[in-house]
């Protein structure tokens, strides 16, 4: 669990820890320099809790991304389950989280839905995975080995729900800083490439919403995002992220699968990478000159990559009049 001026609601999440019917083995809080009087809360459990708690405070303020790989690589058991301090766990979360680990050794990664409360954990009566679009499409791609095909163009498996195999800790850390690519969408990333993921379909935590956190969802302003053709070019919207980013992206993961990666099978996963990573740079180059860049966008429409990894004929509309 990381920690940064959380008193308002660290309280209860704490105590879903203490309640779970499968008691962690061990918490390790990372407390990011913390102005408020979090780290006396987590003293005060700790005193009490019938697990060791390992609390650490930081010299300087790390970042959300940077302080979970500190907390991380304290960890001492098999499997680690990532925990926000403003979420609330249900009872089962960790027993049925290990589980599925348990029934199924060749997963490296077990995500949850959850449902979504309001800051006094009124249900918003909406799930998680019907707000980012998780739906059972994508559930079933995962179900058959096709994890990394998905989350390498968007993240779905929200770091508060997951859960993963230790010995997976050397190939995603260090965790680098890519803009919209934070720490559950890299371990998740890493993993998928190398093993398989699996999900627990009914919800495992109460997501808290609230404004002080640092990501979250208000279902009230969440609306599928609608576009055509003529908005699209004249807005020049392509992708969620900028090429930069997802270039930088999957140059990162390359790297470290040809580092890290040589214990495992990395020949499917890196030809993906590969192949994602063409199509943005070749978008990232175009000519200047709209004539010249008919060779390019052909070549992206024939492999069929403007399909798999941007928008179809959407963006190769774009790249060949804007």
């Amino acid at each position: 669990m990381c920690t940064y001026n959380g008193s308002q609601f660290l309280a209860e999440q704490l105590e879903s820890l203490r309640g779970q019917t499968r008691q962690p083995d061990e918490l390790i809080v990372c407390d990011d320099g913390s102005s408020d009087d979090t780290v006396e809360i987590v003293q005060k459990f700790a005193a009490a809790a019938p697990f060791p708690v390992n609390l650490m405070g930081n010299e300087k303020n790390l970042g959300s991304t940077k302080n979970f790989e500190q907390a991380i690589r304290l960890c001492t058991g098999d499997l680690i389950a990532l925990s926000d301090q403003d979420d609330v766990w249900l009872p089962e979360k960790l027993a049925r989280t290990e589980s599925l680990f348990a029934a199924r050794p060749e997963v490296g990664a077990v995500f949850t839905d959850a449902e979504m409360v309001a800051e006094n954990l009124r249900p918003l009566q909406q799930r998680l995975w019907s707000s980012i679009g998780f739906d059972e499409r994508k559930q079933q791609k995962v179900k058959t080995g096709q994890a990394l095909r998905l989350l390498i163009d968007g993240n779905f498996a929200t770091g508060a729900t997951m859960a993963f195999r230790s010995k997976y800790r050397e190939l995603v850390l260090p965790i680098p800083q890519i803009d919209e690519c934070i720490h559950d969408a890299w371990i998740v990333l890493l993993i998928s490439a190398v093993a398989q993921l699996d999900f627990i379909r009914q919800p495992m935590i109460l997501y808290r919403q609230h404004a002080g956190q640092q990501l979250g969802i208000d279902p009230e302003d969440y609306a599928p995002i609608k576009s055509n053709l003529r908005t699209d070019l004249i807005s020049g919207r392509t992708r969620p992220t900028s090429f930069a980013t997802e270039i930088k992206k999957c140059r990162s993961l390359r790297e470290r699968l040809l580092e890290c990666g040589k214990g495992y099978d990395c020949r499917a996963a890196l030809a993906q990478v590969e192949r994602k990573l063409i199509h943005f740079e070749t978008r990232n180059n175009m000519p200047r000159k709209k004539v010249e860049r008919v060779r390019q966008v052909l070549r992206e429409l024939l492999t069929l990559r403007y399909h798999s990894y941007s928008r179809g004929f959407k963006s190769a509309a774009k790249d060949l009049f804007v």
